[in-house]
């Protein structure tokens, strides 16, 4: 049905959903533009945001016992005839009587409604670059691009939306979607570099093991995609990022080898945690392994976590792959990072993620020492709060 047919819509508006009619229009008549529907399951307002504030919802609902309520702001960027259908649903949600009105929703209902809402803002989502530092030098490598969604109703992190993608069997249609976006950005960011003389941009992607075997990701179709948006092969590196076990191997080593006689790096990610283990990484033969970022954390004081990661980095050179730390935050880490071996880092010390690809944070780099003095002397400066073995010069 049409949805407030009658209502004038504006571009900054908020609805409010009670099953309490006495306090719907009490609220309706304190606002002069509201406009008030009544449904079988309840009553629905909608003003302007600036006028149907939390604020005022709360104060008026004190005096009417406080009844239970849900308040959204309506996202103007849908269609006219869906933006106040999908507001009352999450507004009846949010008030926590969806059960007893009947519109409790499953698991997998909200997921696909999560995703259809992602799809419909594909305009708005953002993509940022995070730097990726080689630890020898403290130079740039290159750059990972991080998807950001843009849901103003419903605000979801990049994970959740891959996982709800994975549960409702929608993640190739997903990754088509965030890597066609990743290019465009990069793409239109390549051009400028080229008119700037400036290097070419070297990113990374992630990829789930499905998408990476769905035809429309073909390595030569791949190639093709990532020379139409004004790339070349060789800037770019797809990471195999997995939320599930890869069933079936041998189909995922074949593709692996074809995009790196293209001229694709390959990365397997969160290695040392969930399904990236030693026999993934040995079958797929990557170019870079990348360390999970609860191993870098705090890895200073951890001997466990030093002798998991020396381990990766003697199995790293076997197979001629670089490895590289994600989440380093701290100084001390970093120091027993680059003492163990690690060639790249990646974390909030060395560069966050921005919307435009900037350089990572200045270090001054000591002279290299033996790995049980590195080690030490972190250690050290964890414990006493000493000055740490790397200082940032910024």
């Amino acid at each position: 049905m049409r949805f407030f047919s009658s209502h004038r819509a504006h571009d900054d508006e908020r609805l409010l959903w009670s099953r309490d009619i006495r306090y719907a229009n009490r609220l309706a008549e304190a606002i002069p533009d509201a406009h008030v529907l009544e449904l079988e399951s309840g009553t629905a307002v909608v003003a302007p945001a600036s006028l149907l504030t939390e604020s005022l919802a709360a104060e008026i609902a004190r005096g009417v016992r406080n009844p239970a309520y849900g308040l959204v702001s309506i996202d103007p960027g849908l269609a006219l005839e869906d933006r106040y259908v999908v507001a009352l649903s999450a507004a009846v949600q949010l008030s926590g009587l969806a059960d007893r009105i009947g519109m409790a929703q499953s698991t997998h209902v909200v997921q696909t409604k999560t995703l259809d809402y992602f799809f419909n803002l594909r305009n708005r989502h953002a993509v940022q670059f995070q730097p990726i530092v080689e630890l020898a030098t403290g130079e740039l490598h290159e750059y990972e691009c991080l998807f950001r969604p843009v849901m103003p109703m419903l605000p979801q992190s990049i994970t959740a939306i891959v996982q709800a993608a994975i549960d409702t069997d929608r993640s190739i249609e997903l990754d088509a979607f965030i890597v066609r976006s990743i290019l465009e950005r990069a793409g239109g960011i390549q051009t400028i570099r080229e008119v700037t003389d400036q290097p070419p941009l070297r990113i990374a992607i992630n990829l789930t093991p499905a998408s990476l075997l769905d035809p429309q990701f073909e390595a030569r179709r791949m190639r093709d995609m990532v020379r139409a948006a004004g790339l070349n092969p060789r800037q770019i590196t797809l990471e195999c990022t997995e939320q599930q076990a890869v069933s079936d191997v041998v189909p995922l080593k074949r593709q692996v080898k074809a995009l790196r006689r293209l001229g694709f790096g390959f990365a397997v990610d969160d290695a040392g945690a969930g399904y990236a283990s030693f026999t993934l990484i040995a079958a797929l033969r990557p170019s870079v392994i990348k360390i999970d970022r609860e191993i870098a954390h705090g890895i200073a004081r951890d001997d466990a976590k030093q002798a998991l990661v020396e381990a990766f980095v003697s199995f790293g050179r076997r197979i001629g792959a670089r490895l590289l730390a994600e989440g380093i935050e701290k100084r001390v880490d970093l120091a027993a990072l680059k003492s163990l071996g690690v060639d790249l880092g990646q974390g909030y010390l060395l560069g966050r993620p921005s919307p435009e690809p900037l350089q990572p944070r200045r270090l001054a780099f000591r002279s290299p020492v033996s790995r049980k003095a590195a080690v030490a002397a972190a250690r050290v400066a964890a414990s006493t709060r000493a000055v740490p073995a790397v200082a940032v010069t910024d």
